[in-house]
């Protein structure tokens, strides 16, 4: 049992240690594509999928443990000793995964509060108090008494959805 939370904390660490490698860099997927990819089907270069990073979880499942059976079958092939390891190798695959999602949750979280981000936010959370201080601005001017008891509310009728479709031509 100790040996088994070894390797799933190990896989943690290497599920992490490869998000993170592929988020910088994912030479190694591109020269994967341009194999298996004629010209045409090849990736583009700005795109920065790679094996982990940036792939929904079925294929970084499918990956991590392609990954794993070559390296169970090399260890099996060039060491003498049999040993059964279907528990290590579930283990490591779930570990490397959990490590992935704590790398990408790591960096999202790290690339949402870059400077200019948290200045948008500012921004935005500005104009919002202005919307409101101008909207009490607007309902202290609105007449009291008798002006506002003989004056009619205005009730601003919302045209349906299909209305404004008709409008604009969509629909007939």
């Amino acid at each position: 049992m100790t040996l088994e939370i070894i390797v799933f904390i190990g896989a943690i660490l290497f599920g992490i240690v490869w998000y993170w490698r592929e988020s910088k860099s994912n030479k190694l997927y591109r020269v994967a594509n341009k194999i298996t990819h004629s010209k045409d089907l090849q990736m583009k270069a700005e795109n920065k999928k790679g094996f982990l990073h940036e792939q929904p979880f079925l294929l970084r499942l499918v990956w991590v443990t392609v990954l794993f059976v070559l390296a169970a079958a090399i260890v099996t092939f060039v060491t003498p000793i049999n040993v059964f390891f279907i528990q290590y190798f579930a283990s490591a695959i779930v570990g490397t995964l959990i490590g992935s999602y704590v790398a990408s949750a790591v960096i999202f979280t790290r690339d949402s509060t870059s400077k200019e981000n948290i200045e948008k936010v500012f921004d935005k959370g500005k104009e919002f108090v202005e919307d409101l201080v101008e909207s009490d601005e607007s309902v202290a001017e609105e007449p009291t008494g008798k002006e506002a008891v003989t004056s009619e509310p205005e009730i601003e009728v919302k045209k349906s959805a299909r209305d404004r479709l008709k409008d604009k031509g969509m629909i007939k």
